[in-house]
């Protein structure tokens, strides 16, 4: 991602702290050099939903900005058992982000008691409630991992089967509805480039979001991502996705007319009087992929599912996860080894083959 990227979404992580009271935006400031800005997006929309719970449990001020270091240390713990109730029922997150939430709060806290100091070179608090909170015990083999996701992935068959639907047959199917028709018409190489993109790599859905021109290289089939944790990369991508990029890059400039300063590689299509374009969010690529998947017929599948469909037709076919771990960027080959299961079915069937 860019320079002028970054600056946009820590400009919106500066924009939450604002709202937040200001040892939050001290401990935001703190992680900035070690975290993406996106893990610190998600940790800024997480304390808003915390303090405000505070606010409305009237455990705190009126305001949450305004909430003072003494009411995070007196917390009980049946108060914070309280608020992830309110996280699972009110809210209804899955135990999952809930864990995601516990985490969050849980690296605030330790801040604050471990990290942080007053001018006399005290801790900003003595008691650390979020250090008797237990995550949710989740307990999945990789196997039942596996089950779960394999009803939501494309099969082999199923690659081109989505990309032709989206270049072409969702159109067909649109085609009474003479506005929506046009946005397809307008959209579609783009989109078929970012679904042909997804399948023929396993990127992320960020990833994805966060290329620029002059991060794809074209004769190598190559572009460079940044992962989780910051780390710069070279992923390797399909032919297929090599050939609908090419298409889509033919028709970018004259359709979408992007200043000479966006050099982002997706774009959204002009909006506003001034016929501006900008770059295609993460949000708006997953609203564009359920679109598509619910007209298929296939409402589970998400961007996160191709990547999981892309991982699991890799596996299958060259059966080596050590360069699975490394296209996925994954930090541990456990989580990798999901994959192994995925293709169970698959090899049982070909083992099977060998007695006919």
């Amino acid at each position: 991602m860019d320079k002028n990227a970054r600056l946009h979404y820590m400009k919106r992580v500066d924009q939450k702290c604002s709202e937040l009271p200001w040892y939050v935006t001290e401990f935001i400031d703190s992680r900035k050099r070690k975290l993406s800005h996106m893990t610190l997006l998600n940790y800024c929309h997480d304390y808003l939903i915390f303090f405000d719970w505070l606010v409305e449990e009237k455990l705190a001020s009126n305001h949450r900005k305004d909430i003072d270091l003494s009411v995070l240390e007196s917390l009980k713990v049946r108060e914070v058992e309280n608020f992830l109730a309110f996280l699972e029922y009110r809210l209804g997150n899955n135990k999952y982000t809930i864990n995601r939430k516990i985490s969050a709060l849980k690296s605030l806290f330790d801040y604050l008691q471990n990290k942080a100091e007053t001018a006399d070179l005290k801790p900003y608090i003595q008691r650390n409630v979020m250090a008797k909170i237990d995550f949710n015990s989740i307990k999945e083999s990789q196997e039942t991992i596996a089950n779960r996701i394999e009803g939501k992935i494309l099969r082999e068959n199923d690659f081109e089967k989505f990309r032709q639907f989206v270049s072409y047959d969702f159109g067909e199917l649109i085609k009474t509805n003479k506005r929506m028709l046009r946005f397809h018409e307008f959209n579609r190489e783009r989109d078929t480039a970012i679904v042909s993109l997804i399948l023929g790599s396993g990127l992320r859905l960020s990833e994805v979001a966060g290329i620029n021109l002059e991060d794809v290289d074209m004769n190598k089939g190559q572009v460079r991502v940044l992962r989780k944790g910051n780390k710069e990369q070279y992923v390797y991508f399909s032919q297929q996705a090599l050939m609908d990029l090419e298409s889509y890059l033919k028709i970018r400039e004259a359709r979408y007319i992007p200043k000479k300063s966006e050099n982002y590689l997706f774009i959204a299509a002009p909006i506003g009087r001034k016929g501006q374009s900008r770059r295609l969010t993460p949000r708006s690529i997953e609203k564009l992929i359920e679109k598509y998947a619910a007209a298929f017929g296939k409402p589970a599948l998400t961007v996160h599912s191709l990547r999981h469909s892309f991982a699991t037709r890799y596996h299958l076919e060259n059966n080596d996860v050590p360069k699975l771990k490394n296209q996925l960027g994954h930090s541990s080959i456990q989580t990798t080894m999901i994959y192994t299961h995925l293709t169970d079915e698959e090899m049982r069937k070909a083992v099977n083959n060998m007695d006919r």
